[in-house]
């Protein structure tokens, strides 16, 4: 699979790992390290940045995102789908996805004020107090909990405590990262 491609127009990134915005000019070159969940992460001579889904078409028309399920958007609600749809969020540097992780907490599902709308409330944290794109991955999280047909609305908070740690990975994730 390519990774090497020209941005054919300027383009607007978060900066990895502190999360501020910029924009790359029509012309970078760029290398993609990482294309899950949706967004792309590539590594210019200037560091890591994070092209959002609906800018990944600044790579150009021979790009191809990653083929993967897609979270489900409709059909019958269940906790399970919430949890599927939080599957398709990445830290941009780590090729895992946030549950396997180990970054969420807590999550609670209560009714919407309209029949058969749900409210979601996400408890999540950090591999690192320290990184910026926090609240890039809780918006992602949010936006993919939200496109599932019955929720109403979606919180996703980013919690400390407890303090994540490498022990709280899934077998799954210890897999990717061949950690086993």
């Amino acid at each position: 699979m390519k990774s090497e491609y020209t941005l054919v127009r300027d383009t607007p990134v978060t900066v990895i790992p502190a999360g501020d915005t910029i924009t790359l000019p029509k012309g970078t070159a760029v290398r993609v390290t990482q294309r899950l969940g949706g967004s792309v992460t590539v590594q210019t001579d200037q560091g890591l940045f994070r092209i959002a889904e609906d800018q990944i078409d600044a790579l150009g028309e021979d790009f191809q995102p990653a083929q993967q399920d897609a979270a489900p958007a409709s059909g019958e609600f269940s906790e399970q789908a919430v949890w599927d749809a939080l599957k398709q969020c990445y830290d941009p540097e780590i090729p895992v996805n946030i549950v396997d992780l180990g970054l969420i907490y807590d999550l609670v599902i209560e009714p919407g004020s309209q029949p058969g709308k749900h409210k979601v409330a996400v408890k999540m944290t950090l591999t690192a107090p320290g990184c910026g794109m926090g609240p890039v991955i809780a918006e992602d999280a949010k936006n993919k909990i939200e496109a599932l047909d019955a929720v109403e609305s979606a919180e996703v908070f980013i919690v400390w405590d407890p303090v994540w740690t490498p022990q709280m990975i899934s077998d799954e994730g210890r897999k990717i990262l061949g950690l086993e």
